[in-house]
């Protein structure tokens, strides 16, 4: 849980709105009383003193305070009420329970609202769009291209999501390419005996019943001639049936010479779009989008002085963000020019230091919010759970320790506990996003990258 106050520099407008759309008595009654306790995706989180005022909020204020929320333009949309020492929350969005559940490795976070847009990614962001408004329509296949870091997954997974909110009856499918190979040749080769057939036919099917089928890092697939065929083979059926494509790449389709002229003619039959590196202005923007993903408060001295020499990519940028705001929470102090100076510098000075399970467990610790003691603890709350699990598989990936002694530095688990969770996070780093740039972001933290 976050610290009160904390969120006020959000709610405050808010609560300005409010005070123009409910009666006084009302403001100072019960409006006045909540407190900000955090941000939780489009929701701001609320506290409230008692159960009856919970009630009073939930019957009567709720739809004024949405609406004070959308005016506000603080990129929120609703909020959650939660009384004070609960868990639970008292009040939850209506729509809420309604909203259609991702696929595992469709990350909610990544939409059209959180993607910003800029001089040289405003045509790109555009096709993305008309392609998530109307899928199968002009923009067909849609083939994004451009280097590493730079947004191509975000939009991808931006139509992925916004098809599934806004068509929630479509079948939508949005694979890296890299297990869409592993999962054609684990078909094709390791399946043995009477149920081999079956096996190719279900995950053919699995494809071919795409709506849509989004394949993120179509290069992988190069020199790779079974599982092109099978491509090429969902990719016709697909068209044929006019549903939607919408693949990325690393380069332009005439630049993947070892891909299949057949596919690469087919692939330069639609729509093509590169997304550039950003400008210096395009790296303040997302800069600012991403302190306030993160409810940090970065001032303005010093998103231009991580902007400066950051490179092309966005993670690159983002990179530097974390190390600065990682440094903040550290030390407990507010962010500062000096800060972020002395927090890149040190990165850049002290690469060689030794790692140690204690440099691991202090980094996941920060990066999560919680204690060193909660890390080695026995809670199974997933918000405990997942962080424990990743600093697992940085210990195994990091340090030359047996699994043995890395169970017992984690609170004496065993060393089958440390198996299942080095394996766990290896496979959710390729599924899911969040996950993947999770671990990244603390493994350049320790290794002060």
């Amino acid at each position: 849980m976050a610290e009160k106050g904390n969120f006020d520099f959000i709610y405050n407008p808010i609560k300005e709105k409010m005070q123009e759309l409910v009666s006084h008595i009302s403001y100072t009654t019960y409006i006045e009383k909540l407190t900000p306790v955090d941000i939780d995706g489009r929701y701001i989180v609320l506290e409230t003193p008692t159960e009856s005022f919970a009630k009073y909020i939930t019957n009567t204020l709720a739809e004024k305070m949405r609406e004070a929320i959308i005016k506000a333009d603080v990129g929120l949309s609703d909020f959650r009420l939660r009384v004070e020492g609960s868990e639970g929350f008292a009040y939850n969005s209506p729509d809420e329970d309604d909203e259609i559940a991702a696929p595992a490795n469709i990350d909610k976070r990544y939409t059209f609202d959180s993607y910003v847009v800029c001089k040289n990614n405003e045509i790109v962001h555009a096709a993305a769009l008309a392609v998530a408004n109307e899928p199968a329509g002009i923009y067909n296949p849609l083939f994004i291209y451009g280097g590493t870091g730079l947004g191509k997954t975000h939009l991808l997974q931006a139509i992925a999501n916004k098809i599934l909110a806004d068509k929630p009856n479509l079948k939508v499918i949005y694979v890296t390419c890299e297990q869409f190979v592993n999962e054609i040749i684990d078909t094709m080769f390791t399946s043995r005996g009477p149920d081999a057939r079956d096996r190719g036919s279900k995950l053919r099917h699995h494809y071919r019943s795409a709506d849509v089928l989004i394949i993120d890092d179509i290069q992988f697939i190069a020199n790779k001639k079974a599982v092109q065929e099978e491509f090429f083979h969902t990719f016709n059926e697909l068209i044929s049936k006019g549903k939607q494509i919408v693949i990325s790449s690393d380069r332009h389709p005439k630049e993947l010479e070892a891909l299949e002229d057949r596919l690469r003619t087919r692939f330069q039959a639609g729509l093509t779009y590169d997304v550039l590196p950003p400008t210096y202005e395009d790296k303040i923007a997302i800069l600012k989008r991403k302190a306030f993903e993160k409810k940090c408060l970065v001032p303005e001295e010093v998103l231009e002085f991580l902007a400066q020499d950051s490179g092309d990519d966005v993670r690159t940028l983002e990179g530097r963000l974390s190390k600065v705001i990682f440094a903040a929470k550290l030390h407990e102090v507010a962010i500062t020019a000096d800060l972020a100076k002395s927090a890149l510098s040190e990165a850049v000075s002290e690469g060689n230091e030794e790692i140690t399970p204690d440099n691991i467990i202090s980094a996941v610790a920060a990066y999560y919010r919680i204690s060193k003691a909660d890390l080695t603890g026995k809670s199974k709350k997933k918000e405990i759970v997942i962080p424990r699990q990743i600093c697992c598989y940085l210990m195994c990936d990091l340090l030359s320790l047996p699994l043995i002694s890395i169970g017992k530095i984690l609170g004496g688990r065993d060393h089958t506990t440390i198996i299942h969770s080095r394996d766990k996070i290896e496979e959710m780093t390729r599924v899911n996003d969040k996950i993947a740039k999770d671990v990244d972001d603390i493994k350049n933290i320790i290794l002060k990258k």
